[in-house]
């Protein structure tokens, strides 16, 4: 009862939001990172907040070369790692995604151009789409020093490329424990693609990873197997 209860509180959450005036997110093109990844073979992780993580979840999921992507929690603590809390905005968790990614496939600085692409508007702060708080700020977590380096390198490259006419807030986070969000909150995207939040909010996301990225687009949605 406890599920449905919170999956029927989530679902109210994202009509309400979806009833609320907002200005449409635009896709950019943002360029190529002129500072590469250099990264070792095997698997990598990576942790994004952008918004809502139904979106975020759901455009990785969509990627080339990412193997696993997981809607959660991360900037908080373990306490607090609930969507109520979170939702509520009395926490300092941000709704964040951590994907696994295999960088012989998709390298750590085209993932980043994707995320500020088709994920999230960089120069909102606190808030994406129809969704306000600290919890829907956007954020690069870097897992490594060589993320870091090349996180840090491309927000200044973008900062000076003028594609958006306000400055860029996105922060760089130091990580801290990532917590997977509730089971409902996985695949939202492919499991509710009629829902009208995903509709109007995300698949349009998509929609332009296929059309501006096509050499890093994969049809099928990647189902967490967790």
């Amino acid at each position: 009862m406890h599920k449905i209860a919170a999956l029927l509180a989530a679902t109210s959450l994202a009509l309400s939001a979806c009833a609320e005036p907002a200005v449409a997110e635009e896709a950019v093109n943002a360029p190529a990172a002129t500072r590469v990844a250099k990264e070792a073979k095997g698997l990598k992780t990576a942790v994004f907040a952008g918004g809502c993580f139904w979106g975020v979840e759901g455009v990785f999921s969509h990627v080339k070369g990412v193997t696993s992507a997981v809607s959660g929690y991360h900037g908080g603590n373990a306490a607090s790692a609930k969507y109520d809390l979170v939702s509520s905005g009395v926490t300092d968790h941000a709704e964040a995604v951590r994907i696994t990614y295999d960088p012989a496939v998709v390298r750590y600085d085209q993932l980043l151009r994707i995320f500020f692409s088709v994920v999230a508007d960089p120069t909102l702060k606190n808030r994406q789409g129809p969704d306000t708080g600290a919890h829907y700020r956007s954020a690069i977590v870097p897992m490594n020093a060589e993320q870091a380096a090349v996180a840090k390198a491309y927000i200044a490259q973008l900062g000076k490329a003028g594609i958006w006419k306000n400055p860029i807030v996105t922060r760089i986070e130091a990580y801290k424990a990532f917590y997977p969000a509730e089971a409902y909150h996985q695949d939202y995207m492919a499991i509710n693609p009629t829902s009208r939040y995903i509709v109007r909010w995300d698949a349009p996301k998509v929609a332009a990873l296929k059309a501006m990225f096509p050499t890093h687009y994969r049809a099928g949605f990647l189902r967490d197997a967790g």
